[in-house]
């Protein structure tokens, strides 16, 4: 008879997962009172080009996740290479992320798009969550999306690190659907 073995310990988790950069982006949504909420997340992935479908996990305690649930929108900032003071301000849940920092709402979500430091951004609606462990798999259908140009900020090792060898302006400006920001809200 085979014995399964324990998990590997926390420690050894996150050291092997953090010799695995990632983008970085900030999940973004309004509360039931339309106050903006927000954090940074690295852990975010394409699932579907058709429907356009994309996942971000977010912890169970997080207050953006309870607020994305009860909005049912969510933006997706991806931040530049300059952006790692964008990143660990949202990272840290002491602070009121929007008081200091320039952002808009997109049009007919109300949805936060952050204004500086990114190269692209995507309105999604939530079209099914999953509870995996002591986080949320967020599933969103993308209702528009644009990418300007820049060079994306990384995160391994417990650092951040500009794209290497990526010089500004090697990504042409591509839009899809939210030319300045504007995703429509279904009726």
């Amino acid at each position: 008879m085979d014995v399964e073995p324990d998990p590997v310990g926390n420690e050894a988790y996150r050291a092997f997962m953090g010799s695995f950069p990632t983008g970085v982006s900030v999940v973004t949504t309004v509360d039931e009172a339309g106050r903006p909420r927000g954090m940074t997340c690295s852990s975010l992935s394409s699932v579907s080009l058709d429907p356009p479908i994309l996942s971000v996990c977010l912890s169970v305690t997080s207050g953006t996740l309870s607020a994305l649930r009860a909005h049912g929108f969510f933006g997706v900032n991806l931040l530049g290479a300059q952006g790692s003071s964008v990143a660990r301000h949202f990272a840290d849940s002491t602070l009121s992320h929007f008081e200091r920092l320039p952002w808009r709402p997109a049009a007919g979500t109300g949805i936060p798009r952050l204004d500086g430091d990114t190269i692209g951004f995507a309105a999604c609606r939530v079209t099914d969550t999953k509870l995996v462990g002591d986080h949320v798999v967020v599933f969103g259908v993308v209702l528009g999306a644009d990418c300007g140009v820049g060079v994306p900020l990384l995160y391994g090792r417990r650092q951040f690190a500009a794209w290497p060898g990526a010089a500004k302006g090697d990504v042409a400006g591509q839009r899809a659907g939210l030319d300045g920001a504007t995703a429509e809200r279904p009726a």
